[in-house]
Parts: C-alpha cells; structure tokens; sequence
C-alpha cells in the first residue's frame, strides 16, 4: 500500500507536518516494499485550493492512503472522492506516525476535522 504523510521535511525522523494541504512535503512510503520517495507539495503555497491541489497530486501518484494531523473540508472532499484514505491525529516524527497507523491507533474522520484555510496566517483560518 503506498501511504503519503505530511511532513516537515525529507527524512524519517523529519517532524509530521499537522497541515495537510499546506505542508512542506509528502513523505511517501510503500508499506510492503519499505521504499520510500519525498516529494515536495504543489498546494503548500497556493493562495487558495491548497488542499484540493495537494489531494490532486496524491491521486496522480496513486497513493492510497494520507497520515496527517489534520485535514480541512476540501481536503476531505477531494482525498475521499478519489477513494484515498484519510488517517489523522498523527504526531511525531514521520517514522512514528507510520508507526502509530501500523498499530491501529490512529482515527479516521467522518468529515474534516479543521475549518477551511486551517494552514494560513497562523493556524486559525480566515473569518
């Protein structure tokens, strides 16, 4: 299963970014081969659609699940309508989410689980 976390950087102890949409990178993992890939996220400084860009950019890279801290209403849209599962509440380090996702204890939402434009001008969205 190939699984896209959002990160702050390109190593395996690199901290999980909580942002889906606006993160830094995904860093991608395929759990039954252990081969991994960085890649940096298109949407991380779009003015607007960050999250749907990033979802887009999953799906072309057939990613079948995200591990995130948090994922906004078009995030949510997106990911689910391309049929890729969406994991939140991860912490840490990139390594330890994965982790955490192996062992079951990570959720995943009904809906978002963060307002729209959750990532800009310091985490509390726009009003």
């Amino acid at each position: 299963m190939k699984v896209a976390i959002s990160s702050t950087g390109t190593e395996w102890d690199s901290p999980l970014d909580p942002r889906f949409g606006r993160c830094e990178y995904f860093f991608v993992v395929n759990t039954d081969t252990k081969e991994t890939e960085t890649m940096r996220n298109p949407g991380m400084s779009a003015p607007g659609g960050s999250g749907i860009s990033a979802s887009q950019f999953l799906t072309d890279k057939s990613v079948e699940t995200v591990i995130t801290g948090n994922v906004g209403p078009n995030a949510h849209r997106a990911l689910t309508a391309a049929g890729i599962k969406i994991v939140v509440g991860a912490s840490g380090s990139v390594r330890e989410a994965l982790k955490n996702f192996e062992k079951g204890l990570l959720g995943q939402p009904a809906g978002p689980t963060v307002p729209g434009h959750f990532g800009q001008g310091g985490g509390r969205g726009r009003r």
